[in-house]
């Protein structure tokens, strides 16, 4: 199986990037092959709702702004699972996260079922390392987004300073199952 795992945080040694590392670990302990992404290091831009509002998302399921979004769009469709990790910021997804997810949204869920996520299952982990607050409406908005795309949730996992440690392998033993093909 081969995972995609989205990293949106621009700190390459904080919780973020642990818990994307636990994730990429799991796959590999399953045979399966793990492709991580820092979507702080690509340069993709928020969605412009350009023309009407839809622009060529809608009639096309193809995002008119060129940038590194359509080379990462095509990864995605190619990968057979998914495991986004990012960073709380005000109980929300981190600004990188939330410029691909939403114009990856426009471009797929406007597919319905023919969705190029449709069943793909996903993993959706919430870091909050400063105050550790904001996990839970974080994770709810990232299930909200796996729902539009028509992907799968395998697991929505809320980490903190605090749960770190044990979470970490939660992450892990997550990603490995999702490999291993449970149910």
């Amino acid at each position: 199986m081969n995972v995609l795992v989205l990293s949106a945080s621009p700190n390459k040694d904080g919780l973020t990037a642990a818990c994307a590392a636990a994730a990429v670990e799991g796959i590999r302990q399953a045979s399966g092959q793990a492709e991580e992404v820092r979507l702080n290091d690509l340069q993709i831009d928020k969605c412009h709702a350009c023309d009407n509002g839809w622009g060529t998302c809608l009639p096309d399921h193809a995002c008119q702004e060129h940038d590194d979004f359509q080379a990462l769009h095509a990864r995605v469709l190619r990968a057979d699972a998914l495991v986004l990790v990012t960073p709380v910021y005000w109980g929300e997804m981190s600004e990188s996260a939330k410029a691909f997810t939403d114009r990856l949204r426009r471009c797929e869920a406007t597919r319905g079922d023919e969705s190029g996520l449709a069943n793909k299952p996903t993993i959706a982990v919430a870091a909050a390392g400063g105050s550790g607050g904001g996990m839970i409406t974080c994770l709810l908005s990232m299930e909200r987004w796996i729902q539009h795309v028509r992907a799968r949730t395998f697991d929505l996992i809320p980490v903190n300073r605090w749960s770190r440690a044990y979470k970490l392998v939660a992450i892990r033993e997550a990603a490995r199952t999702m490999v291993q093909g449970s149910p």
